[in-house]
């Protein structure tokens, strides 16, 4: 009876496990039917064999029942049940990080559940949930996701939690003091949200806490609290760009375990505390862009771990103490931009660990050390505008790691080093401005090729002897600047290998002999310049197959001989000299040389022209028939437009019915998320009175859903699926699965086999150009305007730095520049320029290229277009919002956006407020000027002297604000804040 009784025991227990299993089995089959493209991640999920659950991809159990789920980085979308998930009754691990859920989430019901992450998603809503059936949770990740609410409350129920990360969201409103009572946390991130208000003091009740990071796009009132200094088991401590003002507290000087200080880009004043001295384990100390002042506290010698610290950007002066180069583990200190005087300690490198020293801007004097590159690590190296003398060292002429060097405009003479220029890994050396003397030596490592140099700018020294032969080497030079020397003998003809040369200037030398004609192999060169030198003979015609030159100047020479006629035929050319020679002949009067003024040929008695008013000995022939031809022509070319003219609007009227009469059978939707309607609602928005938009690559619809979601369609002109291969579809899966908050998310792809939509978010408040240039113009306020220009900067700095593959938009214009109905901008249009000229569409191509303009000057001559272009483009964009003027149209003909602001300021941020926006009120002069600044580096004609938009993005968002928030007189800028 016995044995029955346990056997039925055994058999009740083994049926209720089995049981129990199979409810977990049916949970996640029902997790995964809300998934969109689960397949092949989750091929393992097999419906018909419930027994094989444990071995489910991301499953592990226990006990015949499932106790974690991770689902990490599987590159899913779609929504996550929340009914689904608590009938997993059982779990204690859960990971749903790294996808692309969107929609709400709420976890509940899972008492024995540890470890919760959600982070990296795109999950909105709020996280106000029942935190008390979580009693046992220790993790909580919920980090970059869209959450837009305040903190939660409900968390401070979770008596075990360690670990709470809200970071990379949008909650709003202030810390709740109460986070205080989380006294078990080690871990507490709350920076990148919208936080406004005080760091409650309450924090420093945490005395648990190992990691604190509450900085980036907060913008907090007041300074770090006191209180902080009683996190005695502070490790990492970061609140960096977050608006904190006043003095940074003494109390930190408590906080003995922490390695990492970083506290950059705020507003805060005083000198550094000296009782920061005590933090002796502290590995990284960053306090760049404050505005603070005073010297280097002598405590900071017994910082002997420090590997990274930074006190750029500030107002600090004083020397540099000598204990500083004697760190033991230092490897990047960043001084530049005070007042530092002084001598740089000469044992700075000896440690051999350094890799970055810049000390630019301030006042130093004295020698350079020789011990810099001690231990060959040595990176990057800048000193420029400072008051440095004596001899680069010979040490820097073997410093084979060194990439980067800047020490132009010192006080430096004796001779470059041997091998100096010709060191492998150099991408940049400037030398500009100073004194340096000796010759140029010739490359006499054959093994050393220094492939990577792509700028050298020498000019301005007291160089001499000859050019090198060897400068042809330097098979990736771009730019080449050698002017303002003594140097002398001829211009080598191996000049002409140098392929990639953009900007060569050997002007104001003592240059000899001719013009080498191998100068015509540089197909790339837009800026050359040999004025100012002896040299002689005739221009070589071969200069003329440099198809793109922009600027040629060969005044004060003694060439001779007439201006070669195939020079008459560059398109290119917008400006010359050729001033102060032994020119003969007459002066060309067609192509380029019709704009040219008589100053370019002055000098050369024995030119001739009406340009010059100096009448050749012959007569003209002239003749009324020629005349007729050029008439004649545009007659026969004005039919040309307007027959092609009717014929696209015909086509275009016959695509449009084809759309209307074919049925939702015949297209095929890729949805990039989980959408709430279908291709037949998006085709019923395609109608001409939906039409909000047009432009060279389709036109703009705007629909609104059943379900109340607003959609914008794009049609693409120009094309349909026949005539692309797989390739686009591929680009199309690519922008698809882009995901910023500052770039404008497509949801899905339409196609047929005549055309093919393209569906975004819709953006309620219509382009920035609309919105600058439109009747409301003047009410877009100046701190608006500046917030804009930041997130714009950022959605291209995603595409062209962090996504994958990386993004050239071609098209950067403010009305490619959406703003949602919080105004917070989006880039829209990406990556289609690309895609269209690949498919062809050659009826596209002027605003394929790019929207006049908006166009980088290389483009119009190289026909390339890279992210330097955008970069141009960009500063157009920061030029219209600073002026509230359109790019072209209210100038002179022919002249510009770019070209105006340069000759209304000379060039000079001092004198921009002439030009700013007469609408906008209480305009902080300063912001102003950092503004017109940066657009002035953007819009470089020279497209490598630009910036990059990571570099735009870091000058507008580290310049300090005068204002921790937002807040504009404009009636817009009320939903606006930081």
């Amino acid at each position: 009876m016995v044995p029955f009784i346990v056997l039925t025991l055994f058999s009740l227990l083994t049926t209720s496990a089995f049981a129990s299993l199979l409810n977990d089995f049916h949970a996640l089959l029902n997790l995964k039917h809300g998934f969109e493209f689960p397949e092949p991640a989750l091929d393992t999920w097999n419906s018909s064999s419930p027994s094989s659950v444990c071995s489910w991809t991301g499953v592990q159990c226990s006990n015949k029942r499932v106790v974690a789920l991770d689902l990490t980085d599987l590159n899913l979308y779609g929504s996550v049940s929340p009914r689904q998930i608590s009938r997993l009754d059982q779990l204690t691990i859960l990971s749903l990080a790294g996808n692309n859920f969107t929609g709400t989430i709420e976890v509940v019901g899972l008492i024995n559940l540890r470890f919760l992450n959600i982070s990296n998603n795109e999950l909105s809503g709020d996280l106000d949930w029942n935190y008390t059936s979580l009693s046992d949770l220790e993790l909580f990740d919920a980090y970059n996701n869209n959450f837009t609410a305040p903190l939660p409350l409900g968390v401070l129920s979770l008596k075990k939690l360690m670990h709470l990360d809200l970071g990379g969201n949008f909650f709003y409103g202030k810390i709740p003091p109460s986070y205080g009572q989380l006294v078990g946390l080690e871990y507490l991130q709350l920076a990148g949200n919208d936080l406004s208000g005080k760091i409650p003091g309450e924090l420093g009740n945490l005395t648990k806490l190992r990691e604190l990071y509450l900085g980036y796009y907060n913008a907090f009132e007041g300074g770090i609290p006191v209180e902080i200094g009683n996190l005695a088991n502070l490790v990492e401590l970061d609140l960096s760009k977050c608006g904190l003002d006043g003095s940074i507290p003494q109390e930190l000087g408590n906080l003995k375990q922490l390695e990492s200080l970083y506290v950059y880009t705020n507003l805060f004043t005083g000198s550094i505390p000296k009782e920061l001295g005590n933090l002796t384990n502290l590995v990284f100390l960053d306090l760049s862009n404050n505005a603070l002042t005073g010297e280097i506290p002598s405590e900071f010698n017994n910082l002997k771990q420090l590997k990274l610290f930074n006190l750029f950007m500030n107002r600090l002066h004083g020397s540099i103490p000598d204990y500083v180069a004697e760190f033991p583990h230092l490897d990047t200190l960043g001084l530049w931009m005070n007042n530092f005087t002084g001598v740089i300690p000469s044992k700075l490198g000896q440690n051999g660990k350094l890799q970055f020293l810049d000390l630019s801007s301030n006042k130093l004097t004295g020698t350079i050390p020789r011990d810099l590159c001690y231990s060959n690590q040595l990176r990057i190296l800048i000193l420029l505008k400072n008051f440095l003398f004596g001899p680069i060292p010979e040490g820097l002429g073997t410093c084979f790691s060194l990439t980067r060097v800047r020490m132009g405009e010192n006080y430096l003479n004796g001779s470059i080093p041997n091998g100096f220029i010709y060191l492998p890994e150099l991408n940049l050396v400037e030398l500009q401005n100073n004194f340096l003397s000796g010759t140029l030596s010739e490359n006499s490592d054959s093994s050393s090729k220094p492939a990577k140099l792509g700028q050298l700018n020498l000019s301005n020294n007291l160089l001499s002897g000859a050019l090198p032969v060897s400068l042809s080497n330097f098979s990736a030079l771009q730019i080449l600047l050698l002017g303002g020397n003594q140097f002398s003998g001829p211009i080598p003809q191996s000049v002409g290998e140098l392929r990639q040369v953009l900007k060569l200037d050997l002007s104001r030398n003592s240059l000899s002999g001719a013009i080498p004609p191998q100068l015509g192999n540089c197909f790339h060169l837009t800026v050359l310049d040999v004025s100012q030198n002896n040299l002689s003979g005739s221009i070589p015609p071969e200069i003329s197959n440099i198809r793109i030159l922009n600027f040629l100047n060969l005044s004060r020479n003694h060439l001779n001989g007439s201006i070669p006629k195939s020079i008459v035929s560059m398109k290119s050319l917008t400006t010359a000299d050729f001033s102060f020679n032994d020119f003969s002949g007459k002066v060309p009067e067609t192509g380029q040389f019709s704009f040219f003024n008589a100053s370019s040929f002055a000098g050369n008695p024995q030119l001739c022209g009406s340009l010059l008013n100096n009448p050749c000995n012959f007569t003209a022939l002239t003749s009324n028939t020629p005349g007729k031809a050029p008439n004649n022509f545009k007659l026969i070319f004005a039919l040309g437009l307007l027959i092609c003219s009717l014929i696209f609007a015909t086509a275009a009227i016959i695509k449009a019915k084809s759309i209307k009469k074919s049925g939702s059978d015949s297209w095929k939707m890729t949805a990039f998320q989980k959408l709430e309607f279908t291709v037949t609602d998006i085709l019923e928005c395609v109608k001409d009175g939906n039409v909000i938009g047009r432009g060279g690559a389709g036109i703009v619809y705007h629909g609104k859903m059943p379900s109340g979601v607003e959609i914008a369609v794009k049609k693409l002109l120009g094309f349909g699926t026949n005539s692309h291969d797989n390739g686009f579809r591929a680009e199309i899966q690519t922008l698809g699965n882009i995901r910023h908050r500052n770039i404008v998310r497509l949801l899905a792809f339409c196609s047929n086999k005549e055309t093919n939509l393209l569906v975004y978010e819709y953006m309620r408040n219509g382009s920035l150009g609309e919105a600058l240039h439109g009747k409301k113009g003047g009410f877009l306020g100046w701190n608006l305007r500046y917030k804009i220009a930041i997130e714009a900067a950022k959605g291209l700095c995603y595409l062209h730095h962090d996504c994958s593959p990386l993004i050239v938009h071609r098209d950067v214009k403010s009305n490619n520049i959406l703003l949602n109905s919080s105004f917070e901008a989006h880039v829209a249009d990406f990556g289609l320029a690309k895609f269209l000229v690949d498919g062809g569409a050659s009826q596209c191509m002027s605003s394929i290229a790019g929207s006049y303009g908006y166009i980088a000057p290389e483009y119009a001559y190289t026909l390339r277009v890279d992210e330097k272009s955008d970069v141009y483009s960009f500063g157009v964009v920061l030029l219209e919002l600073l002026t509230g003027r359109r790019p072209v149209g209210g100038f002179e003909d022919g002249v510009d956006i770019v070209q105006w602001t340069r000759k209304a300021t000379n060039n000079r941020k001092e004198e921009m407020m002439s030009i700013v926006d007469p609408r906008l009120r209480m305009v902080p002069k300063e912001e102003a000027m950092h503004l017109f600044f940066i657009a002035s580096l953007c819009s470089q004609e020279n497209s490598i002297e630009r910036p990059t938009m990571r570099e735009v993005v870091q000058m507008l968002s580290e310049y300090p604000r005068h204002s921790p928030n937002y807040q504009s007189s404009s009636s817009y800028s009320k939903t606006c804040t930081s």
